[in-house]
C-alpha cells in the first residue's frame, strides 16, 4: 500500500536529495511497515533500491506499484533474515545483480509482547535473531565495499521502547538497546574508512501492524498523552529522516542517535 499520493512524486513540498539519485540504497524488512515507506521513498529520489523480506505477497506487491512511478524499479530478495548464511549470499547477490550497497537500513524487526517470566532460551535467542543479530552481520557484509569507496551510511533502526521502558516486551527491549550500542561502535569502527554509521529511534508509529494488533482508542489516549504532539505519527515521517541521513547533506553527522517520537522521550 503506497503512502505517498502518486502525483506527488518531485512536485512534493518535502525535501529532494541530488546526492541519493542512483545511489545503491539496501533495505532489510522493506515488505510492510516503515521498511515499505523507506522503499518508496528512496524509489522516489532516484536511488536504486534493494528490499529484502520473507513475505512474498505485499513485498511484490509493492514493486508492481513502485515501478511505474520510479527512475529505477526497486528489486525485491526473498531473505529470512535469522538466516545469517542466506542474508550474506542475499547481499551478495544483490551487489551482483545492482552494485555494492553504499546505504544500509537495517529496519527489520518484530515488537512481538512477551512475559518476562515465561521467556525460554529459545525464545530469546529467536528474538535477537530477529531483533539485533542480523543488522550485524548485514552491516559487516557491506561495510568491505564502504571501506573500499571511503564512503557509505549505515543506518540501524532501534526504538524508544527500551528508554520508555515499554512493558511486556523486556527481550525486543534488550535487543533495541543493543543496537544503539553497536552503532556506536560500528561508527568508531567504519569512521577511519569515511563510513558513517547512525541509529533511528522511532516512536509509536502507525504502521498497519500497529493498526490491526494494538491500536485501540485506549492505547492510542495513552500515547497522545505521552507525546507532545497529540497525533499519529507515520511510516513516511521516519522515512523522511531517512532520506537526510543517507545523503550528502548528513555528510558530517556519524556516531548519533536520532529519536522521531513526537516528544514523548
Amino acid at each position: 500500500m503506497l503512502l505517498m499520493n502518486p502525483v506527488e512524486d518531485q512536485t512534493s513540498h518535502f525535501a529532494t536529495y541530488p546526492s541519493l539519485r542512483n545511489r545503491i540504497v539496501l533495505i532489510t524488512g522493506g515488505g510492510s511497515g516503515i521498511g515499505a515507506s523507506a522503499v518508496e521513498h528512496f524509489a522516489r529520489q532516484g536511488s536504486r533500491v534493494a528490499f529484502f523480506d520473507r513475505a512474498l505477497e505485499p513485498s511484490a506487491a509493492l514493486v508492481e506499484q513502485l515501478t511505474p512511478l520510479s527512475l529505477h524499479a526497486p528489486v525485491f530478495f526473498p531473505c529470512d533474515l535469522t538466516d545469517i548464511s542466506a542474508l550474506q549470499q542475499a547481499i551478495a547477490d544483490v551487489t551482483a545483480q545492482l552494485g555494492a550497497p553504499q546505504v544500509l537500513i537495517n529496519n527489520a524487526g518484530s515488537d512481538d509482547r512477551h512475559l518476562f517470566e515465561e521467556v525460554t532460551l529459545a525464545y530469546w535467542d529467536e528474538r535477537m535473531a530477529v531483533n539485533l543479530r542480523h543488522q550485524f552481520f548485514a552491516a559487516q557484509a557491506v561495510a568491505p565495499a564502504m571501506k573500499a569507496a571511503g564512503a557509505g551510511s549505515i543506518l540501524n533502526i532501534s526504538s524508544i521502547s527500551w528508554m520508555i521502558p515499554g512493558e511486556n516486551v523486556p527481550v525486543y527491549n534488550t535487543a533495541k538497546a543493543g543496537v544503539v550500542g553497536m552503532t556506536r561502535s560500528l561508527a568508531r569502527e567504519l569512521g577511519k574508512a569515511g563510513v558513517r554509521v547512525n541509529c533511528v529511534l522511532p516512536g509509536a508509529i502507525l504502521t498497519d501492524r500497529q493498526r490491526r494488533l494494538w491500536n485501540t482508542p485506549e492505547y492510542e489516549a495513552e500515547i497522545f498523552a505521552s507525546q507532545c504532539l497529540k497525533r499519529n505519527l507515520l511510516p513516511e515521517e521516519v522515512s523522511r529522516l531517512l532520506l537526510f541521513l543517507a545523503a550528502d547533506d548528513s555528510s558530517a553527522i556519524t556516531n548519533q542517535s536520532y529519536i522521531i517520537d513526537g516528544g514523548w522521550m
